[in-house]
């Protein structure tokens, strides 16, 4: 989604780019934004994140030996995570 770049661009500490100039060039609408920056965190969001945690953990603890085809068969077969690879 393109309205975090807007909150990161605003929120640049070095050199901030106003809100209103990143919406123009980037083509979407202020208001959208703000209505976006209002929002609570979506149930997907939230779950997406838990996973990245586990994937996480996951090849840490394999000693960051595992790679995507055995990080996903430890969390469908060995933790039982419905996920795609």
């Amino acid at each position: 989604m393109i309205y975090p770049l807007v909150r990161d661009l605003a929120d640049d500490e070095t050199a901030p780019v106003p809100v209103a100039v990143t919406c123009r060039v980037l083509g979407v609408s202020r208001s959208g934004y703000y209505e976006w920056l209002g929002r609570p965190t979506s149930a997907r969001a939230v779950a997406d994140a838990a996973l990245t945690q586990t994937i996480v953990e996951v090849h840490v603890s394999s000693r960051a030996t595992y790679g995507a085809p055995r990080i996903h068969a430890e969390l469908r077969l060995g933790m039982g995570i419905a996920c795609g690879r």
